[in-house]
């Protein structure tokens, strides 16, 4: 595919100083300021012409899953020996997502105009982490960009795989608890006044059970509004605390490790993704402190965000690695041994690649376990508070049947 050429133009200053401006051909920005430095203007100013708003973006947003597919077809196309900016142009044709096609556009106008790809990357922090950019940037300088973009893309995918595994086990049970509590709103705010015009016409005394559902009722329906601007209010002091204290972010992801089941998986998941990244990094031929330092920003967690880094400067003076890791305590013994044999035998990033998919298993079997055992213990949640409430509004009728019968 070819790249468009378009219209822009351009404010500068000539040879002799003097400011001038005007309207140039080419394919983008960084070409143009090229073609006009050929002609001895000093370009301070090239915008595109005619570039109005882009209705087909509006609202579209890039996930990291856009970023792992990307990456996965860039070194696709790489591997098949189609030259760089022309696999940009080809795999921007291919996506779906509007914002991520503009995204790899940008990227190849960069790289087109003389930048390379890590640091056209670079400045698009918010898609692209520093880990990403180094690792590129370590492809490039040795020329096996294809490989170490394959590398990154088993990490990305990897990655994402977890994610999604952890994000899933965590839903479920919100779900499905966001449901039980609007059932029994309806419930107490529609079918309870129901039941209570019946019960009044009885003009005997109802049970406590029934009683305490009757005044639950009558509070919901005169004051729901206060409850749902409570919640409303926690949620959003909550929400903010936790953007703007990194001491709330911190709490909950120590208290997270801390929780029974949940935490479990995702002490695994810390474990599986420290040892992936490492991985990748020592693979790539990152020294293993600048690796560990790329580890540490993509730990996940507070508490192996502060063992990395405390890992990382025992290593910088001259302490083995599986050392370091025993003395902070968070990892376990298996993965420390591993460790050792491949520091022994200088096959580190082979073993901590093993060590990442064993824990990568663990999880994905802790989550189906715990999806399994979610199961009951929800559906004998539901059936506890939903038939609690009916029973509730049936017991007068079974105390008056027995009153019948007594007569």
């Amino acid at each position: 595919m070819a790249a468009a050429n378009n219209v822009f133009a351009w404010e500068g200053t000539d040879k002799s100083g003097k400011k001038t401006k005007g309207e140039i051909t080419s394919s983008n920005a960084n070409l143009a300021k090229a073609e006009l430095r050929k002609q001895g203007i000093k370009a301070t100013k090239v915008k595109k012409k005619g570039g109005g708003f882009d209705l087909s973006s509006f609202g579209a947003k890039i996930t990291p899953q856009d970023i792992a597919l990307f990456t996965r077809q860039l070194a696709t196309m790489m591997k098949a020996g189609v030259p760089l900016v022309q696999s940009f142009e080809i795999v921007a044709d291919g996506m779906d997502n509007p914002a991520m096609k503009t995204l790899i556009i940008k990227i190849r106008d960069e790289v087109s105009g003389g930048q390379s790809f890590a640091h056209a990357i670079r400045t698009q922090p918010e898609y692209f982490d520093d880990l990403f950019c180094n690792l590129v940037e370590a492809g490039e300088q040795s020329g096996a960009l294809e490989t170490m973009l394959n590398r990154l893309a088993e990490y990305k995918e990897k990655s994402e795989q977890l994610k999604a595994k952890i994000s899933s086990a965590m839903k479920y049970p919100i779900a499905v608890l966001a449901v039980a509590g609007i059932v029994s709103c309806i419930l107490l705010i529609k079918v309870v006044p129901m039941f209570e015009e019946i019960f009044a016409g009885f003009g005997a005394e109802l049970p406590e059970f029934t009683q305490m559902v009757v005044d639950m009722s009558k509070w919901l329906v005169e004051w729901w509004f206060i409850l749902l601007a409570a919640m409303a209010a926690i949620f959003f002091a909550y929400k903010e605390m936790h953007k703007r204290s990194q001491a709330v972010r911190d709490g909950q992801e120590r208290l997270m490790l801390k929780l029974p089941v949940l935490g479990d998986i995702l002490d695994k998941s810390c474990i599986a993704r420290f040892a992936r990244t490492l991985s990748t990094t020592f693979a790539a031929g990152v020294p293993l402190v600048d690796a560990l330092e790329s580890v540490a920003g993509a730990a996940g967690n507070v508490v192996y965000l502060e063992a990395i880094t405390q890992i990382k400067d025992e290593v910088s003076s001259g302490i083995q690695l599986n050392t370091s890791m025993k003395g902070t305590g968070v990892f376990p013994n298996m993965v420390i041994q591993m460790v050792a044999i491949g520091e022994e035998s200088g096959a580190l990033d082979g073993m901590l690649d093993k060590a990442a998919t064993y824990y990568e298993e663990m999880v994905d079997n802790s989550v189906d376990g715990l999806t399994s055992l979610m199961e009951p213990i929800i559906m004998s949640f539901l059936g506890v508070v939903i038939g609690g409430l009916i029973i509730a509004m049936y017991l007068p009728i079974f105390s008056m049947g027995d009153a019948i019968s007594g007569k």
